[in-house]
């Protein structure tokens, strides 16, 4: 279709998330090219960005590093390729989920307690300080990838080298264990809206990279059994989130509620998965939208200041 030109869909790459990409980009490239939009597919890791000359939009469709953290926006911004989702900035902060916390927690947004492990930390004080469980987590990853559980005292500093494979900014994060659900955002500017609460039941002991992408046992609620008000609440606030970071077009705020019924921010995504299992898609589709739309008016949302 002449209002789009001719687009490239980025996918692939070379994080540690590429296989989820190819499966996004995948799915991005066929609803694009069944809508009769001129789409190709594009992996940074297999071509030169110079052969991106002559696109005239991109839809990124990479996850992780070199994708979703600034720096392919960066690339495409001195092209001057319009591209879909947040800018470099954005992009930059909901890659590091500790400058994130650091940002929610100065606008007074619930985080679930937290520390920065170092390979000297006095770990077994980390671990009275944050009680069991704790989560374990590379700053810069997704999809759970490097992400332990500790529940066994002890074993904190096994968990933290594990992390420390994939990235020298390690989280100590406090088990939040009342439940992990997750808010769909799509739109720029005042049209900006949140999508419905989608609540996660994994079968496993918690939502890992096994759960997300491999099993079918996953249970995914929407509508997510929290009553109206405070449904409503929660996306306000996973609203004002996105927004603080400076995100735009579409994302994704992950959260977690304790025993209580508090609810705490937990990070950001702003290159969602697209594939079968994604998050976006489905609760676009409660929302009305269907999956083809979903990409188009994502393509129709591109960042060029």
């Amino acid at each position: 279709m002449s209002e789009f030109g001719k687009v490239a869909v980025l996918f692939g790459g070379t994080s540690a998330e590429r296989e989820v990409s190819l499966n996004s980009g995948s799915r991005v490239l066929a609803a694009l090219r069944g809508q009769g939009i001129d789409a190709h597919p594009f992996d940074p890791a297999e071509q030169p960005l110079d052969a991106l000359k002559g696109y005239d939009r991109a839809f990124v469709a990479l996850h992780g590093r070199h994708g979703e953290d600034g720096t392919i926006q960066g690339a495409l911004e001195l092209m001057h390729i319009p591209y879909t989702g947040s800018g470099v900035m954005a992009s930059a902060l909901g890659m590091d989920k500790f400058r994130t916390k650091l940002l929610w927690q100065a606008a007074g947004l619930p985080v679930p307690d937290y520390a920065l492990l170092t390979a000297d930390a006095n770990f077994a004080d980390i671990e009275q300080q944050l009680g069991l469980p704790i989560f374990v987590k590379p700053a810069h990853e997704g999809s759970s990838i490097g992400i332990s559980k500790v529940s066994q005292p002890g074993t904190l500093q096994r968990a933290y080298a594990e992390a420390a494979k994939y990235d020298s900014l390690v989280i100590a994060e406090k088990g939040v264990m009342g439940g992990e659900y997750t808010v769909g955002i799509i739109g720029c500017g005042d049209g900006m809206e949140a999508l419905p609460i989608i609540k996660i039941e994994p079968a496993t002991e918690w939502y890992d990279y096994e759960a997300k992408y491999k099993r079918d046992d996953t249970r995914y609620l929407c509508p997510c059994g929290l009553s109206e008000t405070r449904e409503a609440e929660i996306r306000k606030g996973a609203l004002a989130a996105f927004r603080l970071l400076g995100g735009r077009g579409w994302g994704r705020v992950d959260f977690l509620m304790d025993e209580a019924g508090n609810h705490y921010f937990l990070e950001v995504n702003t290159a969602p998965g697209m594939t079968d299992h994604s998050l976006v898609p489905m609760a676009a589709r409660v929302a009305g939208m269907a999956y083809a739309e979903l990409v188009r008016r994502v393509l129709e949302m591109v960042a060029n200041d």
